[in-house]
């Protein structure tokens, strides 16, 4: 996975100049983010293609979702899709891409990606049983309480009740 996300970052970060310190660690390729940024595309694909059909409103809710939430181009989010496509391809389980999540986002963190994950699942109108399970399955493997869960997707069904 590193290796990946190495070559990703070499030709979309631009690296600032020697004497910026802190900003130089943080846009350096292969950095903490730029791998927890692959683990969220990689789950949200895994969601998308849970019911075996990648619809094109779940594609554009995660290309948007990228975009926003690490403030990427579109140019990028297609390459950091592609990336996250091919780790999803290689991976045998969740776990690798959920563990890095896990370990560096806090409560409040967590809850926004879960209820961008609800979204992509509620994208193309449907919810598909496997679809459930899966979101009951990273929540679990994220460290989220079943009620955490539920709270997000009433936010994004906008089900107040």
């Amino acid at each position: 996975m590193l290796n990946g996300i190495k070559a990703f970052f070499n030709q979309n970060i631009e690296l600032p100049e020697p004497d910026s310190g802190r900003e130089e660690a943080r846009g350096k390729q292969g950095s903490p983010d730029s791998a927890i940024q692959v683990a969220a595309c990689a789950l949200l694909l895994e969601l998308a293609h849970a019911d075996e059909e990648f619809a094109d409103e779940e594609r554009e809710h995660i290309e948007e979702a990228l975009q926003r939430h690490f403030d990427l181009d579109p140019a990028t989010v297609q390459e950091l899709i592609q990336l996250a496509d091919e780790e999803r391809g290689r991976s045998v389980d969740l776990y690798q891409f959920t563990r890095l999540i896990a370990d560096a986002y806090d409560l409040g963190q967590k809850m926004v990606l879960v209820e961008v994950m609800w979204r992509v699942v509620y994208a193309d109108g449907e919810l598909a049983k496997h679809e459930s399970y899966l979101m009951r399955k990273i929540s679990n493997l994220l460290d989220l309480k079943p009620g955490y869960l539920a709270e997000a997707r009433k936010r994004a069904t906008n089900d107040g009740t």
